[in-house]
């Protein structure tokens, strides 16, 4: 099997590739500026495209006939019209699917709130949109939807740790009390990789690692795996927009990044069931990380010593942001 991935300089992709090129497949990473998929330890084992996801023709150059399936692991999230980028990406992917054959789709979203969606906030909207687009191709279309992902240099994680790391006291906007359900990455990507290959329907799963837990237990959690445990305050009245703007200012993670999470955090974001687990892995497959054990090999430092390939993928490696804290 040929998977396009496109989005391959992600996070998510920097973790998923491996994966896939252990399971045998044969990998083209889509990246709107190859070159940089030469930081990644697995660049030379995978085809090259470059790849605007926006552009007609740049879409139909990378979505050849030989092209098996599609990951698809593209957001916007820095324009102001990001949700009509989203769903135009999304179009101009389905129609070149469906000239070329494409057998199957892998579409990896967020949770999407249990709320009306006339309530929803831009992110989850956009990222419905785009899957609804999607699900209308001819191929199977399997979506994972996401919240938290855990795992080093994850902007989720990046966020709650640096913030945790330099605030004296964790304060905690009422509103943000939310409960969360985090997926380990190495647990997401073999949620994707049997997605690819498992005899199923086109159809959308809520992928989690099993726990669900208000957000500052979470972030309680994290304190004690570091053993910085900080005193934490409950306060209301906290506008989400100066939250996010601080967070942006104490943290190195992208502020458009940041808005969208804190967007998250304000309805539950959890899975509404764990079918992928039956459904999309081997019956004898391990069960999800626990979040403390994913914490615990998030915070690990990185065996220099040792080849990237050799890594834990929950940590820290070659090509993660420069913003992420200690990259190598």
């Amino acid at each position: 099997m040929n998977v396009l991935v496109m989005g391959a300089t992600g996070y998510i992709g920097s973790r998923v590739i491996p994966v896939l090129l252990d399971a045998g497949m044969e990998v083209t990473a889509g990246a709107r500026k190859p070159g940089d998929l030469d930081a990644f330890w697995w660049a030379e084992r995978v085809r090259r495209v470059e790849l605007d996801v926006l552009d007609e023709a740049s879409v139909a150059s990378a979505v050849t006939g030989d092209v098996d399936a599609i990951l698809y692991l593209v957001h916007g999230m820095a324009s102001d019209d990001f949700r009509e980028a989203d769903l135009e990406a999304a179009r101009l992917v389905r129609a070149a699917a469906d000239r070329s054959g494409v057998r199957r789709i892998v579409y990896v979203s967020g949770i999407i709130p249990p709320v009306a969606e006339e309530v929803l906030s831009e992110h989850p909207t956009s990222r419905l949109e785009g899957e609804r687009e999607l699900h209308e191709a001819d191929a199977v279309v399997v979506t994972l939807r996401a919240a938290m992902v855990l795992g080093a240099s994850s902007t989720s994680f990046e966020l709650m740790s640096q913030l945790a790391a330099r605030l004296p006291v964790t304060v905690v906007p009422a509103w943000m009390q939310s409960d969360v359900e985090p997926i380990a990455v190495v647990d997401l990507a073999r949620a994707v990789s049997g997605a690819l290959t498992a005899d199923v329907s086109t159809r959308a799963y809520s992928v989690g690692g099993g726990e669900q837990l208000p957000y500052p237990r979470l972030i309680d959690r994290y304190a004690d795996t570091v053993e910085k445990r900080r005193p934490q305050v409950i306060l209301p009245g906290l506008p989400e927009s100066l939250v996010a703007r601080l967070a942006t200012l104490i943290t190195d993670v992208p502020s458009s990044t940041v808005t969208s999470l804190m967007e998250s955090l304000r309805e539950d974001m959890v899975a509404d069931d764990d079918t992928w687990i039956a459904e999309l892995l081997p019956e004898d497959a391990e069960r999800p990380l626990s979040v403390d054990e994913a914490l615990r090999r998030s915070v690990a430092q990185p065996d220099l010593t040792v080849p990237a390939s050799q890594r834990d993928p929950m940590g820290r490696l070659p090509g993660d942001p420069s913003w992420a804290a200690a990259t190598d």
